[in-house]
């Protein structure tokens, strides 16, 4: 099962509220997912981004591919 480190988009039109998550590669972006880590809101200035960085080690030491966006939110979260 290969895994990702992605972005789950939520809120309203025009409006969007991202969840951090693990989920399987094979599912959908708005599908199911195996855990959620955090969350990213760009809406509220700044930008306010939550991440269990305890978790999201565990993930990346396990072999989860992380995407490119998700890459820059760890980066400012603090995560290695």
């Amino acid at each position: 099962m290969a895994t990702k480190i992605r972005l789950k988009r939520m809120g309203a039109k025009k409006a969007p509220f991202y969840r951090v998550v693990v989920a399987d590669s094979r599912y959908p972006r708005d599908g199911r997912f195996i855990e959620e880590i955090g969350y990213y809101d760009p809406s509220k200035d700044p930008a306010n981004i939550h991440i269990d960085v305890e978790r999201a080690e565990h993930w990346i030491s396990t072999g989860a591919e992380v995407s490119e966006t998700v890459k820059a939110l760890f980066k400012k979260a603090g995560v290695k």
